[in-house]
């Protein structure tokens, strides 16, 4: 993983709609998680509404208004996350 990219874990009904459990993403800059998330939302329309999604970053959960910046882990996963 470089400068420029985020790890992306994704989890449980998430994982099975993106069809991945990991991946990386190329970011140039800081962006903020509600930005990302609709990112996310273009690339996995299958997800929506992404508002109701939980992040975690760098394995803190994280509210939508946070930043994400290049070489952060983000994990996404459903409200309620079964075992």
């Amino acid at each position: 993983m470089t400068g420029k990219t985020i790890k992306v874990l994704y989890f449980a009904q998430v994982a099975e709609l993106t069809r991945q459990r990991e991946e990386n993403w190329t970011i140039d800059a800081p962006i903020s998680a509600a930005e990302w998330l609709s990112r996310l939302e273009v690339r996995y329309p299958q997800l929506a509404p992404v508002a109701r999604l939980k992040l975690a970053i760098n394995q803190h959960h994280a509210p939508h208004d946070s930043v994400i910046h290049p070489g952060d882990e983000v994990a996404v996963f459903e409200p309620v996350t079964g075992g």
